[in-house]
């Protein structure tokens, strides 16, 4: 295994060689490829999502064989709303690479479940956070919500407060959904303290000069 530390006139070249295999390999199914903040990005077609992350596992010049994340960033104003994005890691080569794919709200994400074990929970946190769909999924369910949660928190129409918010029942001793009550009334903010209004600072003051006077 090589050195985890590789000076960065040797990365650079690392990363320039892997940018022309890619571009070479996957020719038909790439739309954009460059070196972005000291790592490699391509943005593959939707359509080609399993055939290129097998290739990029079992393929001796990439060998990409840990599926480090997936993450997902929501863009309202496009017609392909969300881009998902594929961190990949290759121990063997030392190197990092990142495949995007821009997608549409509607459209079904093929599973990575068969090539990379661990997408089961990276894509459900997905879904869950952006109701974005991954077919093929054996347990496409919700992973950091509560149960009956509804709505995508991470979508950026989802509004701050939430729909719904939680209290303790004392008469059926339980907790219980109820819609979202902002019950905290608006302060005046100062710069001297941006979390006490104005009584509340000359209140703080009067009371710590009191307790140094003391």
């Amino acid at each position: 295994m090589p050195s985890y530390y590789i000076p960065s006139e040797k990365k650079s070249q690392q990363q320039e060689e892997l940018l022309a295999a890619l571009q070479a390999k996957f020719a038909d199914s790439l739309v954009e490829s460059a070196i972005v903040s000291g790592e490699v990005a391509i943005t593959i077609k939707k359509e080609s999502v399993l055939a290129v992350f097998k290739e990029l596992r079992d393929n001796a010049k990439f060998l990409f064989k840990q599926l480090m994340d997936i993450v997902a960033i929501d863009y309202p104003e496009r017609d392909e709303r969300f881009e998902v994005v594929y961190l990949l890691l290759s121990l063997d080569n030392n190197l990092r690479l990142r495949v995007k794919i821009n997608i549409a709200e509607e459209f079904i994400v093929d599973s990575l479940s068969s090539i990379y074990s661990n997408s089961d929970w990276l894509e459900r946190e997905v879904y869950d956070m952006f109701g974005i769909y991954f077919g093929e999924h054996k347990d496409l369910r919700r992973i950091l919500t509560d149960f009956g949660f509804e709505g995508s928190p991470l979508r950026k129409d989802f509004p701050l407060s939430g729909f719904v918010e939680v209290e303790f029942n004392e008469e059926l001793q339980r907790v219980v959904y109820k819609p979202v009550e902002l019950n905290q009334a608006y302060r005046e903010f100062t710069s001297e303290n941006p979390w006490m209004g104005e009584a509340q600072v000359d209140t703080f003051n009067y009371l710590n000069k009191k307790a140094k006077a003391d």
